[in-house]
């Protein structure tokens, strides 16, 4: 079984699950609920750490980039730095995912109240599972979660990571990406589903596009 067959199968299960459980989300959710409100909502240091996590990916590439450029002008050597194509395709993948495919479109379509805003919780509107599209929310809804994607998408630069340092850096962007996403979980600002979809989504566009853009060459 192909690489990507295997992709599609764990995402048929995820829906799956969240289609046939839609309770799982309300569960979870419910671990962040006391007293009537999120409290980390109310947490400063919360809401630094939920900066920091916005703003990571974005310095990230920018950093990466700047790298490539040093190295055509030949300021760093060619192990630390990205290819062009590298670039490229982190640019792509973080523009696609995250940026067209999350923000632009799932957000302002799926019409998911957030946490925050069901009834379960205290909110004006009534839940509704993943796959329904006639919630009460109108924009910047919650399916899927915008933070979870771009966080998410820290494992592509990452994958760069020369060989003694790839293992260590995946292991930090992922530990990152499940604090991000459980940071927004806490917020009351995603369920659990918008978060494993936003990783799925934002990860499988990487995939692709790595096959597109690099395939097994990494000498550009």
């Amino acid at each position: 079984m192909t690489r990507a067959l295997w992709f599609l199968c764990l995402m048929a299960a995820v829906a799956f699950v969240f289609a046939v459980f839609p309770e799982i989300d309300l569960k979870v959710a419910g671990l962040f609920y006391h007293d009537g409100h999120f409290p980390t909502q109310r947490a400063f240091v919360a809401e630094k750490l939920r900066t920091l996590g916005f703003v990571v990916p974005y310095a990230l590439l920018g950093i990466l980039t700047l790298a490539y450029l040093a190295k055509r002008m030949g300021w760093v050597t060619a192990r630390f730095a990205p290819t062009g194509r590298s670039v490229i395709w982190l640019a792509l993948s973080l523009a696609l995912g995250p940026g067209l495919l999350v923000n632009v479109v799932l957000k302002e379509q799926s019409h998911r109240p957030r946490p925050v805003q069901v009834q379960e919780f205290g909110g004006p509107w009534a839940f509704k599972p993943f796959y329904r599209l006639d919630g009460a929310c109108k924009s910047n809804c919650s399916f899927v979660s915008g933070e979870a994607a771009s966080s998410f998408w820290t494992l592509a630069p990452a994958s760069l990571a020369p060989a003694p340092f790839k293992l260590p850096a995946m292991a930090a962007a992922t530990v990152f990406a499940f604090a991000v996403s459980g940071l927004r979980m806490a917020f009351g600002g995603h369920f659990s589903s918008d978060v494993l979809f936003a990783a799925l989504f934002t990860l499988g566009i990487a995939l692709a596009l790595y096959r597109l853009l690099i395939g097994r060459s990494r000498t550009t």
